[in-house]
């Protein structure tokens, strides 16, 4: 932060300037009885106290007084003015504190402004709204560093012990441990690739362009077609040509992310996926529906935190993953200011439901 000069309190500069106030209408007034009143007082002889009042006695009885009575309005200003205005800046302090608190990262701590509604109250539930979001985000954060670090750790502890023992047992065959290696460490780039998608979804950075979500999901789904061929599971592509606005690149990604973990997480032999894509009046619509096995409703809501597979969609094939696929696509559709949701099917499998914003002409 620069550094700033040190200056006046917003209560003194309040403080100052209800005692101006109250001065400058004091003035005003006086200024109002002198021209409105005393002018038009018959000042004929100075020297003579008569019956009848003239101007010469007025501004000697005026004057002294309305002195005192402006003496007492700059005490009155100056000290009511800083019980007033410490009393309208309370909520302020306390906003103020919980910004330091936060700065120094507790961000447990709540403002909770009491009273009715007002421009500090709506300041003092924003900040808590804030605070909130962060304290969300940055658990996720260090929940998913925590997660990270455990899964790119397991790789390099099998990567160094597999080493180790070519080391130590000459007698062990080579082309063994180098397959073994070989897929390690391509667990290892996966992994890592994965990461730094879900890192740059999260951040946003991107350029937006105009993209047909009809168009992905078929070369998504043609990408995968071969996957679903070897496991006897039908994959089907519906709908209109659906516009929206974002990354081609990361759409791909996403909508591949979706078709695999259908075909991958099915049923062993006959089931199905299908792809449809919607044209709301507001909204790009893109669902994704595959049959397998039931789904606890306890189970969907983490399926899109990072390494949570949940034991219903574990794998431990060649497609096991690395616990990163819905997690990117939900990073994917945040970024694009879209909406995802999970629904386990009643008989088994699950619908994803994706709405993105849409570009171009609308449909009803």
């Amino acid at each position: 932060m620069p550094a700033r000069r040190p200056g006046p309190s917003a209560r003194l500069k309040l403080t100052l300037s209800y005692a101006g106030l109250l001065l400058l209408t004091g003035a005003v007034l006086l200024v109002v009885v002198w021209v409105f009143l005393l002018r038009y007082v018959p000042d004929n002889d100075r020297g003579l106290l008569g019956v009848a009042p003239n101007r010469y006695l007025l501004v000697r009885v005026f004057f002294p007084a309305a002195a005192t009575a402006m003496g007492v309005l700059v005490v009155v200003g100056l000290v009511g003015g800083w019980v007033l205005a410490g009393r309208m800046l309370a909520p302020l302090t306390r906003i103020a504190d919980a910004a330091r608190l936060a700065s120094r990262g507790s961000l447990s701590h709540r403002i909770r402004l009491e009273g009715r509604k007002d421009e500090f109250r709506d300041l003092a539930d924003v900040v808590d709204v804030m605070l909130g979001q962060l304290e969300a985000h940055v658990a996720e954060q260090r929940r998913f560093a925590a997660n990270a670090s455990h899964e790119l750790r397991t790789p390099l502890a099998i990567s160094k012990t597999l080493l180790d023992v070519a080391r130590t047992d000459p007698t062990r065959d080579r082309s063994e441990l180098v397959e073994r290696l070989h897929a390690v460490n391509a667990r290892a780039i996966d992994l890592t690739e994965a990461l730094l998608l879900l890192s740059r979804g999260e951040r946003g950075s991107f350029t937006r362009e105009a993209v047909d979500l009809s168009l992905i999901a078929e070369e998504a789904a043609e990408t995968l077609l071969p996957l679903a061929e070897q496991r006897g599971i039908t994959l089907d592509v519906t709908g209109e040509p659906t516009r929206s606005v974002g990354s081609a690149e990361l759409l791909l990604r996403m909508l591949t992310n979706l078709v695999q973990n259908a075909i991958v997480h099915n049923l062993p032999d006959g089931g199905a996926v299908t792809v449809r894509t919607e044209a709301r009046r507001y909204a790009s619509v893109l669902r994704v529906e595959n049959t397998g096995r039931v789904l606890p409703a306890d189970l969907v809501p983490t399926l899109t935190e990072p390494f949570q597979r949940g034991t219903q969609r574990t794998r431990t094939d060649e497609h096991a993953g690395v616990g990163l696929g819905l997690a990117i696509v939900h990073s994917i559709v945040r970024a694009h200011d879209g909406h995802l949701e999970l629904t386990p099917r009643a008989d088994g499998g699950l619908l994803v439901t994706v709405r993105l914003p849409e570009t171009g002409r609308g449909r009803g």
